[in-house]
């Protein structure tokens, strides 16, 4: 499918071509998830979700968190052999968590974790609702985070306390909140800031250490990157905005990850109406999928396409012509984009500062429906 057709799909909603993702993840993320809505109740949702990652709040309230969690995180991974697709997993969830509900974070994290991970498999499966489905297990695991939610929101509530996270600013009533959302939808919310930055941020990692570990040449100059702004700080010192904006070589690392492995393979849409596409008649109710990976591997629009090449992004014009879908296209392009870039680039400022890896038994990548290493991808991590 051409890039013209592809971008056009992707930024004419308001033409009928509207989401349409399957029934099981629209059944299991919850109906005021911001896949699910359109028109008036998405821009509501959008808005909301916009003022919790905005660039001020990661500056001034995130990007601290991001920093103090992967600095204990990946405190003590010395002379051990570890799953890095486990612990990207565990570090992208707990991460998020600790955003969303600081103080609470650790107490709720161990109910949660198991629970999510079952939604989230839940969301890629055939709707049928049998004993032992992935569907089932994924729709119920969605009924125990709303209990899990629900709970901590009426805690909050009765206690009468302010925190300074993403759930105390979606509980405000005042007016610095500008969207006022129920809790069903603030629960919504949350699942769907977890689910959204929990694979590509688990993912992104795991496979720029693979891409870094199989082209030493990028893996040097990235790590000078974070050694020279290491260097400035005391050991104690955070990463700072400052810092996250001096990171252009990791950012072109970062894209070019999610280019050649392409952590999110399409994007589906929905006809409202009969419609005419290169000439082919299109009915209402069909589904179209925009298969991304087709742009990513583009000769036209990236040279070499199969080459990990991540000085491709170090022209700031490659990232902003009409064509780079890596992040979606229109008025439903990721909103977290910039908070996932910061969460990847403090997890590979840490790793890379402080340790040396290599491969332990080759295992096999899977591409599709969901990149994966089916059987996990150990390394051997020692101290740099």
């Amino acid at each position: 499918m051409d890039p013209e057709l592809n971008r056009y799909i992707l930024m004419n909603e308001a033409k009928g071509l509207v989401p349409g993702y399957p029934q099981s993840m629209l059944d299991i993320l919850g109906k005021c998830n911001i896949a699910a809505v359109h028109g008036s109740t998405h821009k509501q949702m959008r808005g909301a979700l916009l003022a919790l990652i905005s660039p001020t709040m990661i500056r001034e309230q995130l990007l601290p968190k991001i920093d103090d969690f992967m600095r204990k995180f990946l405190g003590n991974w010395d002379n051990q052999v570890i799953d890095i697709q486990d612990k990207t997993k565990e570090m992208a969830f707990l991460s998020s968590i600790k955003q969303i509900a600081t103080a609470e974070s650790s107490a709720v994290a161990q109910e949660f974790m198991p629970e999510f991970f079952k939604l989230v498999l839940g969301t890629l499966s055939l709707p049928i609702d049998l004993p032992g489905t992935n569907y089932r297990r994924g729709f119920q695991a969605r009924k125990n985070i709303l209990r899990i939610l629900g709970k901590l929101i009426r805690e909050r509530r009765e206690s009468g306390e302010s925190h300074k996270d993403m759930l105390g600013y979606l509980m405000r009533k005042d007016d610095s909140n500008r969207y006022k959302l129920s809790d069903d939808e603030i629960i919504d919310q949350i699942i769907t800031i977890l689910y959204s930055g929990y694979e590509t941020v688990s993912t992104t990692s795991m496979m720029a250490l693979k891409y870094l570990h199989d082209h030493p040449r990028v893996l040097e100059e990235l790590r000078q990157e974070h050694m020279a702004i290491r260097e400035r700080k005391r050991p104690e010192d955070p990463i700072e905005w400052g810092d996250l904006k001096a990171m252009k070589f990791t950012r072109a690392v970062i894209f070019e990850t999610s280019r050649l492995a392409t952590i999110v393979n399409g994007v589906l849409r929905k006809t409202t109406e009969e419609m005419e596409l290169n000439g082919f008649v299109v009915p209402k109710g069909w589904r179209i999928y925009v298969y991304t990976r087709e742009i990513n591997y583009d000769p036209f629009l990236y040279p070499d396409p199969l080459a990990f090449n991540p000085w491709r992004w170090m022209d700031k014009g490659l990232e902003s012509q009409s064509y780079f879908l890596v992040f979606g296209g229109g008025t439903r392009q990721c909103p977290g984009k910039e908070l996932g870039i910061a969460e990847v680039s403090t997890f590979l400022h840490y790793f890379l500062t402080r340790y040396r890896w290599e491969e332990v038994g080759g295992e096999k990548l899977m591409k599709f429906p969901r990149v994966e290493a089916p059987n996990g991808l150990h390394i051997r991590v020692s101290s740099y």
